[in-house]
Parts: C-alpha cells; sequence; structure tokens
C-alpha cells in the first residue's frame, strides 16, 4: 500500500490515482497517458537534461578520449553477447509478470506476459519519474487484460516488486558476506547491502502490523484527491465509501499472496535470474578491457544502484550509471574509465531494448476497456 501510494504521488498529477481510477470511473478506466500532456513533456524533458547532464559531467571528469578508448577495445562478439543477454534479461521479467498477475482471473499466457514485461519496461525509460511512475502505468494495462480493478492490479504488482527487491538484496548480502570472507570485498559494501535489506524487511513488518492505521489514512487522504479528481474530469462525485472499498480490494490482492508461497517463490526465482543476466552482460562488456573481474562480486552489486528509481528522472539516466559505475570502481579496483565504458555498453543496448522492444509491446496494449 506505501509503495503504491509513493509511486503514484511521486508522479504529479499524472499517476495521483494509485487505487482512486475505480473511484473516479468504476466501469469506464481512464486512460492515464493523455492526461497534463505538456506538463509530462516537460518533465520528462527536465528529467533527460538533467540525468543527461550529470552523466555528461561524469564522463568530463573521468576523461572522453579515456572513455572512448575502453569503448573501442570491446570486441565485436562481446557486444553481440551483451545483446543476446539483455534481451533474455527483459524477457525473464516475464516470469516476474506471470506469477503476480496470476491471481486476477487466471492471469495472462506467457507470450503475453513477456510482452507486457517489456512494455514496463519502455515506461520505465519514458514516463516522467522513470520507474517510481511505471507501475501505476502498467497497472491500468493489467487491470485490463485480465478484467479486473485497477486497484486490484496495483496490488499484485506491489507484492512483486517487494518480493523481487528482497529477493535480490538478500542473495547481494549473501555472495558479499562470502566476498568479505575471503578478503575481496569492502566491510562498508556489506554494511550497505545488509543495512538496505534490514531497512526493507522492517518496511515490510511496519506495512503488515500497521495495516489498519495506514489503511485509514490511505483513504482520508485519497477521499480529498478522488473528489479534486471527479471535479476536474466532470465525473459523479464518489465518497469515503468507495474509497474505502478500492483500498479494500488492493489490501485484498496484496494478502491473498500469502496463500500463493509458490507464486511469491518464482516471482522472486525471476528477479534473481534477471540480477544474474545483468551481471553477466556487464562482466561480458568489462572482461574486454579488465579481465581480472569476478562475476560474483558484479552479481553481488546489481541491486545497488536501483536506489536511483527514488529519483524522479526517465530510466534513471545518469543516476543509475553514476551508482553502479561507483560501486564498481570502488568493491573491484578497476579504473575509472573501464568502469563507464563497460556501463555505457550495458546501458545502451537497455535503453534501446526498452525503448524498441518496449514500444512495440506497448502498441498492443489496451488501456481501455472495450
Amino acid at each position: 500500500m506505501f509503495h503504491a501510494a509513493f509511486a503514484s504521488l511521486s508522479a504529479s498529477n499524472l499517476h495521483v490515482w494509485v487505487v482512486a481510477p475505480s473511484c473516479v470511473a468504476p466501469r469506464a478506466f481512464v486512460d492515464p497517458l493523455p492526461l497534463s500532456g505538456v506538463h509530462r513533456r516537460v518533465r520528462f524533458l527536465i528529467g533527460v537534461l538533467l540525468g543527461g547532464g550529470a552523466l555528461g559531467g561524469y564522463l568530463w571528469y573521468v576523461g572522453p578520449t579515456a572513455v572512448v578508448s575502453r569503448l573501442s577495445a570491446v570486441p565485436r562478439w562481446a557486444v553481440a553477447v551483451v545483446a543476446v543477454l539483455i534481451l533474455a534479461e527483459a524477457a525473464v521479467d516475464g516470469i516476474g509478470v506471470w506469477a503476480s498477475v496470476r491471481p486476477l482471473n487466471g492471469g495472462l499466457s506467457r507470450r503475453r506476459s513477456v510482452q507486457f514485461a517489456f512494455a514496463a519496461d519502455f515506461f520505465d525509460v519514458f514516463s516522467p519519474a522513470g520507474p517510481v511512475s511505471s507501475e501505476p502505468i502498467m497497472a491500468q494495462f493489467f487491470a485490463v487484460a485480465t478484467e479486473t480493478d485497477y486497484s486490484e492490479a496495483l496490488g499484485v504488482r506491489s507484492v512483486a516488486k517487494y518480493a523481487k527487491s528482497a529477493a535480490q538484496l538478500l542473495l547481494s548480502v549473501v555472495l558479499v558476506t562470502v566476498l568479505l570472507a575471503g578478503g575481496t570485498a569492502p566491510r562498508s559494501l556489506l554494511v550497505t547491502l545488509a543495512g538496505a535489506a534490514v531497512a526493507l524487511s522492517l518496511l515490510g513488518v511496519a506495512l503488515v502490523l500497521a495495516r489498519d492505521l495506514l489503511a485509514r489514512v490511505v483513504v482520508s487522504a485519497l477521499t480529498l484527491v478522488v473528489a479534486a479528481l471527479s471535479g476536474l474530469l466532470g465525473t459523479e462525485q464518489y465518497g469515503r465509501e468507495r474509497v474505502s472499498t478500492a483500498v479494500a480490494r488492493f489490501r485484498g490482492r496484496a494478502a491473498a499472496f500469502r496463500d500463493a508461497p509458490g507464486l511469491v517463490a518464482l516471482i522472486a526465482a525471476g528477479g534473481l535470474l534477471e540480477q544474474c543476466l545483468t551481471a553477466s552482460a556487464l562482466w561480458v562488456a568489462l572482461s574486454a578491457a579488465e579481465p581480472g573481474v569476478a562475476l560474483i562480486t558484479i552479481v553481488a552489486l546489481i541491486p545497488l544502484p536501483q536506489a536511483a528509481s527514488v529519483v524522479p528522472i526517465p530510466g534513471s539516466i545518469g543516476a543509475y550509471d553514476l551508482l553502479l559505475v561507483g560501486a564498481l570502481v570502488a568493491t573491484t579496483g578497476v579504473p575509472a574509465a573501464s568502469a563507464t565504458a563497460g556501463v555505457l555498453v550495458v546501458r545502451t543496448f537497455e535503453l534501446g531494448v526498452s525503448l524498441g522492444c518496449g514500444g512495440s509491446a506497448v502498441a498492443f496494449l489496451r488501456a481501455r476497456r472495450s
């Protein structure tokens, strides 16, 4: 619930609905994309400029010539392998999508789950606040495809995000503990990852223990939001009871995973496979110039830069790259120019797949009920 509220409110007035769309229009779902078009484009442009500017400034600091020389040293076979691994990582995300929406009227087929996974990657890049605002957008498509309510779709996807992040962090903590015991990882890395894992665990415990109080707070806040949106859209005014019903649907779908541990395990397994594929792509890109880097170290580092998703920048451009490069330099000892070159190779294909394949996938999705 907290994740859903934070994600939507962080995306400004483009996605302030959270669980409220069903309150504003219970049958005729409103397509979230056309709202605030000018504002959305301005935010997107500002985000790209900020992220791109930060990355450009870092490249200038490291030395553009050094980075270009490292990039040119990456052989074509390595570039091809990176491309295949990134495509595989994007497709593997379909495992978590399939498992997470399975409770919604039987969910989606395997093929459509992969399609939705690619579409989610597109909105990670193209939505104004990046990964923060992409899930509220995708919930609309999930709701229409499964013929369920928006709040229900957002509920199952919120659980999926939590389970996936928890599994990846746990794997990283275990790997770093092993590396630390062997003297090949700094203690600060273990402290950082373990701290993130503890914080995520405490958040989960707090959400469970204080779920009733949080529900009342969310209902009170969203009642005001729904009233404002109803006036803006010229629809019927809906009160606290309708909002409370939507929140109850969200909670019900999220809590239902207690009786489906197999689906949670599948979501976690898909997240771990994604982590390993992304790490393998980066390892291949780095090995061309720095063959001594251990794959296990990179696998452990992958969850760290995901903290950049809290920065409202499309695709976390700049923020993600800088965090990943910094972690690689601090942990593996590779030169900053080599780390930057490797990250740029991987990120180029990630963004290309997200926009190219993801955009094609979005074209076949429906945001409105027929």
